[in-house]
């Protein structure tokens, strides 16, 4: 048994001092200081104790993207965001050839087993961001790989698709999505859509409950047509990802998404290759992106996904949101976690659930990162 003591627990109800965490493989309990028996003691020095941050919408990173197809892509990708104190993830593909993301969903697939105890964040499943989406909407998806809504194609990977986005407002999106929901665990979210009110409405009905980077490719709120927005807001239990870098949503308005969605808002990275590397041109989906700062572009000036890392999103949201750091945390990690199905093992310092902890200070830099209760960083 290992404990980690001298620390600022960052539980789900608020901040605890004076406590310590016990765990091996999973977290056994959290006790008072002075009646720590362990075989292992972690001094945290004073740093705050959080539990690992789960990340179900990221392209890539350092160079490498989910939709490659690539096992070693995979290996460094995760490897690389385990450092921003992501423990686990779902690798997210790209509407790109169909042929394509079988291959990558392939690769997910075989890794998912061995994810569990590499060097790096724990695969637990493909976010597949489309292809089943609006043009209209694309974003910088490519067009010609759009294809309308396909259940079956989708069905013949569901032990490896946790999550999908789609635009129900496609021909054929709202049966689409009842055979998702009635036919597999998939979690259906509503993306990349020029959807209506009344269509997205009908989507979270039909059993969607996701909403793919909240704002960014949907259609807008407005008075008297509010739009994808809207419905996501208005669905009480319908989740809504925020992509934090203060870019694609300006920060003034976290503050009204945390009182709108408190324990519904997933924060996510939509990180692309260009992750975790220098200002430069890089590829997405096969189309060049350039990246200055924060920003990532095609060449038309479309935004391109983002190099933000989880730990910045974190802190970004926090600050701007004005929550507490434990709320802030919980966006990143049990709310996520929940929000795909993965609630009863992942994403809080809880008793019973996977010992995925990070050792962070008070601005979010991580200082130390156990996966399954093994210290990879």
């Amino acid at each position: 048994m290992k404990a980690i003591v001298n620390g600022k627990l960052l539980l789900k109800d608020g901040m605890v001092e004076g406590k310590a965490i016990l765990f091996d493989e999973k977290i056994a309990k959290i006790v008072d200081e002075k009646d720590v028996q362990a075989d292992e003691i972690i001094d945290a020095e004073g740093l705050y104790v959080s539990p690992g941050f789960v990340d179900v919408h990221i392209h890539g990173y350092l160079g490498e993207d989910a939709s490659d197809g690539s096992a070693e892509g995979l290996r460094k990708m995760a490897e690389g965001i385990l450092k921003n104190g992501v423990t686990s993830f779902l690798p997210t593909t790209m509407t790109v050839a169909w042929d394509e993301l079988e291959r990558a969903f392939e690769v997910i697939r075989t890794l998912m087993p061995e994810s569990k105890t590499w060097q790096g964040a724990q695969i637990l499943g493909c976010h597949a961001e489309g292809p089943f989406i609006n043009p209209a909407k694309k974003g910088a998806q490519p067009e010609d790989a759009i294809l309308p809504p396909d259940a079956d194609r989708m069905l013949a990977h569901k032990d490896v698709i946790r999550m999908a986005t789609f635009a129900p407002e496609m021909p054929g999106g709202i049966e689409f999505a009842k055979k998702i929901r009635s036919e597999s665990d998939i979690v259906l979210s509503v993306g990349h859509t020029n959807a209506n009110y009344e269509e997205t409405m009908a989507a979270f009905e039909a059993g969607a409950n996701h909403a793919t980077h909240t704002f960014n490719a949907m259609s807008a709120l407005s008075h008297r047509s509010p739009g994808t927005v809207g419905a996501a807001l208005c669905c009480c239990h319908a989740y809504c990802e925020l992509i934090a870098d203060t870019f694609h949503v300006h920060p003034g308005l976290y503050k009204m998404l945390h009182k709108v969605k408190g324990d519904k808002l997933v924060i996510i990275t939509d990180c692309t290759r260009a992750g975790g590397l220098a200002d430069g041109e890089y590829t997405l989906g096969g189309q060049p992106i350039f990246v200055k700062g924060i920003e990532c572009r095609l060449q038309d000036g479309t935004i391109a996904g983002s190099v933000l890392k989880m730990n910045d999103a974190v802190r970004n949201y926090r600050d701007h949101a004005h929550v507490p750091f434990h709320e802030a945390v919980n966006c990143a990690s049990l709310y996520a976690a929940r929000s795909v199905g993965m609630g009863d093992s992942k994403g809080s310092l809880e008793a019973g659930k996977d010992a995925d902890i990070v050792l962070l200070d008070e601005e979010c830099r991580v200082h130390g990162v156990f996966a399954g209760g093994v210290r990879k960083a």
